[in-house]
């Protein structure tokens, strides 16, 4: 059995021990507690990293101003603590600060074994806070590079795009399929995960609050959406009709085509000549021919919403 170690957790194991060395050369009482604080701010992104110190840090504050009012105004004492955690936590919850709670009822812990509050065990308590959150930022300055995996993503959603839309055109051509339809369930994993990939890659980068990738996913998603609710239409279709095969050969060319760049102009032109040729065409002959056609007619709307939206995508991303 393999046991992957991730970057995380590399990190939690270089950090935890160097806080608490650094805090022991500084003879610090408590000392330990900085490898504590520094366990607790590695996150997996550098935002959530940041905010996490941030709020650990204003915690700690506050619970030192807390344990003064409450230790030195009423006594060390286990019961004492109680109530000054029943004041203490909801304030942290008011002011959106309770992913501090834990490590700033540590450093109020401190306080209540030495039974002193004394300008030198504030520095001490200061010191252990600064030591542990800032190994923590140190170690988060580095995230590893996204890029190949969302690229591998990427690909993987076009692949299985091409397949999708290469089964409508077979469909559309033979009227039978013994295609299992795997790559729809396929492509919904795929962009679920890349999105969240993508996400956590704009957290790692400070000054950015979009990814040309999550946009990429988005867009995608969108389309899915589309080539999801036009596959009833493609399974009820007569493929006797010329229209279905030019739809057809549509839909080849389409699967073709997909990629990154911008081709959505393309066939968006190719899609108008395609219905103006249907509109020049006879009326139905019956009923079955009216409402073919009429399907076929929603189907070129649908599919001209999912160019729009590469198109749009494109547009944006210049």
């Amino acid at each position: 059995m393999s046991f992957p170690i991730g970057y995380r957790t590399l990190k939690t194991a270089i950090a935890a021990p160097l806080a608490i060395l650094i805090a022991q050369a500084f003879q610090l009482e408590f000392y330990i507690s900085a490898g504590i604080l520094a366990v607790l701010c590695i996150k997996v992104t550098k935002k959530k990293s940041i905010v996490s110190s941030w709020e650990r840090f204003a915690a700690c504050l506050i619970g030192i101003g807390f344990a003064f009012l409450f230790f030195e105004g009423i006594s060390y004492h286990p019961l004492v603590l109680g109530l000054l955690l029943l004041a203490f936590i909801p304030t942290l919850v008011a002011l959106k600060l309770k992913e501090g709670v834990i490590t700033s009822v540590v450093i109020i812990l401190h306080f209540l074994m030495i039974k002193d509050f004394s300008v030198s065990i504030v520095l001490n308590e200061l010191a252990i806070i600064i030591i542990g959150i800032g190994m923590a930022l140190v170690m988060n300055l580095y995230m590893p590079s996204m890029e190949s995996q969302l690229k591998k993503y990427q690909e993987n959603v076009e692949n299985n795009f091409e397949k999708i839309l290469k089964e409508f055109s077979r469909f559309l051509r033979e009227g039978e399929s013994d295609w299992d339809g795997k790559e729809i369930v396929t492509v919904d994993r795929l962009i679920k995960e890349a999105k969240s990939l993508a996400f956590r890659d704009v957290e790692n980068h400070l000054t950015r609050h979009e990814n040309q990738y999550y946009n990429y996913f988005k867009m995608r998603e969108k389309q899915y959406e589309i080539l999801g609710r036009v596959m009833p239409v493609i399974t009820s279709l007569d493929h006797t009709y010329v229209q279905s095969f030019r739809i057809a050969d549509f839909l080849d060319d389409l699967a073709d085509a997909i990629h990154p760049g911008n081709t959505a102009q393309r066939f968006l032109d190719e899609l108008e000549r395609m219905r103006t040729t249907f509109r020049n065409m006879d009326l139905p002959k019956d009923r079955d021919e009216f409402e073919t056609r009429s399907s076929l007619h929603y189907f070129l709307l649908e599919m001209e919403q999912y160019l729009i939206l590469k198109r749009y995508f494109k547009a944006r991303d210049q």
